[in-house]
């Protein structure tokens, strides 16, 4: 009798990256209900939470948080971009970055 052995798990299909001068990118939107503060492509996100600073990068994981009153810089191909955060809600999946400000 031969003994059956279980197939691994799919893995998750990988998300392709864009890139910008060589470099590899990650989607990002920064909006509120009336505004957009930033749409386009970027080499880093950098926020703060209430654990403290953090950066998130192309293919950087699933992650979700509030950010607390700080400022949101945005390296992009079109030079750094800084926003006032007081409060917003950050969701990171699948290289792609969205900030919903003022919740």
């Amino acid at each position: 009798m031969a003994e059956e052995t279980a197939a691994p798990a799919p893995a998750e299909p990988e998300q392709p990256v864009a890139k910008s001068n060589g470099k590899p990118t990650i989607s990002v939107k920064v909006y509120a209900p009336f505004k957009v503060y930033f749409e386009g492509e970027a080499y880093s996100v950098s926020g703060v939470n209430a654990t403290g600073p953090f950066d998130i990068l192309p293919k950087h994981h699933n992650f979700l948080c509030m950010l607390v009153p700080s400022m949101l810089n945005i390296q992009s191909p079109n030079g750094p971009q800084s926003i006032k955060v007081s409060r917003a809600l950050m969701h990171v999946k699948a290289n792609r970055v969205v900030v919903f400000m003022d919740v």
